[in-house]
C-alpha cells in the first residue's frame, strides 16, 4: 500500500530540523517567517523569554497581492521595525519552507534594508 505525501508534516520535519540549531536570543533575535496561501508574516523572537519584539505580514500591511513583491515589502518593513527597536543582527528562520520564491525574497529585502544574518 502507497501513502499518500503529506505536505504539511514534512514542513514540520524541515522545520524541527532547522530549529534545532537556530535559538533567537535578545541581542540577536530569530526572524521567522511564515508563508501562508495568502499571506506572508515574518517576526522577530527572543527564545530566551519567549517574546515578541516585532512583526511585519502583508495582512498588517493592507497588501493585495500574494506574490514577491508583497514579501520584499514585508522584509523591508521588518528591518525597519527591528532598527527602531535597536537590533541589526538576526538569525533567520524560514520555518521549514524552501529557500526561494516569497521567502527568499523577504530575506533578500530585509538584508537589502539593514539587517545581517
Amino acid at each position: 500500500m502507497v501513502t499518500a505525501f503529506d505536505r504539511k508534516a514534512a514542513r514540520r520535519r524541515r522545520h524541527r530540523r532547522v530549529r534545532v540549531r537556530v535559538w533567537g536570543t535578545p541581542e540577536r533575535p530569530r526572524l521567522a517567517v511564515y508563508r501562508s496561501l495568502h499571506h506572508v508574516y515574518a517576526q522577530l523572537i527572543d527564545d530566551s523569554s519567549g517574546r515578541t519584539l516585532a512583526s511585519a505580514s502583508t495582512l498588517q500591511l493592507k497588501l493585495g497581492r500574494r506574490d514577491r513583491e508583497a514579501a520584499a515589502q514585508v522584509g523591508r518593513a521588518i528591518a525597519e521595525r527591528a532598527q527602531a527597536a535597536g537590533l541589526k543582527r538576526v538569525v533567520f528562520d524560514r520555518g521549514g519552507f524552501l529557500y526561494h520564491g516569497r521567502v527568499q525574497a523577504l530575506a533578500d529585502a530585509a538584508r537589502e534594508a539593514g539587517l545581517e544574518f
